[in-house]
């Protein structure tokens, strides 16, 4: 059987670094394709050589798709073959309807007037191929997360896909969310359509996959057959190159007297005045102690973080907050930082880095009175900093001047979390921190958790990954609907009593 994909000894250097070096491998006809890799490997970039965003001429190597030489100069043009891409970010306009998203830019229409009775009937026919009941009218940004990623595939058979590629689908995801999705593509494979998948989440990986091609350091390591026995473990030692026996490194707990305490905390929608998000919520963090919050997406994680961090989010916010029994102000997000707080956003992109910015820039943002002398900053002090953070975090990168943008999305984590160490917290909260990156680079964002819980410094990690939390923490609390219904040793915890608590209360 002839290859529907097949990319050999792709080739594409940016300044300073050669992201992909020889890479080759082949896609057949309805198969479901996964790429695996650590952060930085070069999976998204192999991607967008192979769609025509890194057009024909700006790398080396050679393309054949259903047995003819391509030579794409842009996404139109490997779309007008059915290859169809959907990238981690979503590619909706919030304000428009899932209607005129799905056709944006291939609008049905007539003299250049738009055909809406056809529009709605052919949004209504994918939305059903897709298992959503929403109406062709809904505003994108009136759906969730897990919806609009349904609504980008929905995008793509419009356009009659014949090889679909999902680059971290599932990411921002939560767990039944991201299992209607995989099905989806279980059924899209029973109708003849091939995908390519990019994920970190190897179970995932599993659960869908015909055939794994793992890169590592942009070069291929090879090409397994999913359904000959091939493990997790498998997969992992192909993309880190050693064996990784233990998930979460082990560590030896040395808890403290009581760090950061949090009473009576109360807080209202910033929009929806009548809304209470977060409700009379109440606890406490040890001095070298790692706490873990657990809940579903939409149960004020978020936005209890963010309003601790200097009420960074809602209003009419009320309660208090004690770090070594004192009271501490809160109220604004340099007097947070100022009481020893730091926050790591979930969304590194558009609140925790400057990406046009270099690493350099970023790392010392947070805290630019350190390497000021006044008012005026000393670019060697900063530079020495930013250079200190990049090795103690081990930040893949060519220097500390490389814009942020170029980098993997776990070297990325590791800037934001350099910017927060620089300012010398008691107690950081980390949210969704090893959201999109591989684990690889999972196990390092681990070790520096332990070390920081091992200097004595409390740490709170938001996540959806249960296990990560089973697996990092000495407590968990539960959270659903603004409230706290659960708490319990981590040793004493499971996933299943987790969610039942979750489900019950």
């Amino acid at each position: 059987m002839t290859p529907i994909l097949e990319m050999r000894g792709i080739t594409k250097t940016f300044p300073g670094v050669k992201a992909l070096d020889d890479v080759s491998f082949k896609v057949m006809p309805g198969e479901i394709h996964a790429i695996c890799g650590e952060n930085g490997a070069g999976k998204s970039t192999l991607m967008k050589v192979l769609s025509g965003v890194y057009p024909h001429g700006t790398y080396e190597g050679e393309i054949f798709y259903e047995g003819e030489p391509m030579a794409f100069s842009g996404i139109h043009d490997s779309e007008a073959r059915g290859i169809i891409i959907i990238h981690q970010e979503l590619a909706l306009v919030p304000l428009l309807s899932i209607a005129e998203n799905i056709f944006l830019g291939n609008e049905r229409a007539s003299g250049g007037v738009i055909n809406w009775h056809e529009t709605m009937q052919r949004t209504q026919a994918l939305l059903r191929k897709v298992g959503l009941t929403e109406a062709p009218g809904t505003m994108v940004d009136k759906i969730g997360v897990g919806k609009q990623q349904l609504v980008e595939i929905a995008k793509a058979l419009s356009k009659d896909v014949k090889l679909l590629i999902l680059d971290e689908p599932t990411a921002a995801l939560q767990e039944n969310d991201s299992r209607k999705l995989l099905d989806l593509m279980l059924e899209l494979k029973a109708q003849g359509v091939t995908s390519i998948i990019i994920s970190h989440k190897l179970n995932e990986v599993r659960y869908v996959a015909d055939t794994v091609t793992v890169i590592r350091d942009g070069r291929t390591v090879g090409t397994r057959d999913a359904h000959a026995g091939l493990s997790e473990n498998d997969i992992v030692r192909d993309m880190v190159g050693r064996d990784m026996t233990h998930r979460f490194p082990d560590r030896t707990p040395k808890i403290g007297e009581l760090l950061l305490e949090v009473a009576d905390w109360n807080v209202w929608h910033p929009e929806h005045k009548d809304r209470k998000v977060i409700e009379d919520i109440s606890f406490n963090v040890r001095a070298g102690e790692v706490v873990g919050i657990a809940g579903l997406m939409g149960s004020g994680r978020t936005e209890l973080a963010m309003s601790i961090f200097g009420q960074s989010w809602g209003r009419n916010i009320s309660g208090n907050v004690k770090l070594r029994g004192k009271p501490i102000d809160v109220s604004k997000v340099d007097r947070a930082i100022a009481a020893g707080l730091s926050y790591v956003t979930e969304d590194r992109k558009a609140l925790g880095l400057i990406l046009d910015e270099t690493i350099k820039f970023n790392t010392s943002l947070a805290r630019l009175e350190a390497v000021s002398k006044n008012g005026i900053l000393d670019d060697m002090r900063d530079t020495e900093v930013a250079e200190r953070y990049r090795k103690a975090m081990r930040t893949r990168t060519p220097g500390v001047f490389q814009k942020v943008s170029n980098l993997s999305g776990g070297n990325q984590q590791k800037v934001v979390l350099a910017k927060w160490l620089f300012t010398e917290p008691e107690v950081l909260i980390l949210d969704e921190p090893t959201r999109g990156i591989d684990v690889g680079a999972k196990y390092e964002i681990y070790t520096i958790i332990n070390e920081l819980a091992a200097q004595g410094k409390g740490v709170v990690v938001i996540s959806s990954e249960m296990p990560e939390l089973l697996g990092m923490c000495d407590r968990i609390y539960v959270m659903n609907e603004g409230s706290f219904v659960g708490e319990m040793p981590a040793a004493e915890a499971s996933q299943e009593r987790i969610m039942s608590l979750i489900v019950t209360e």
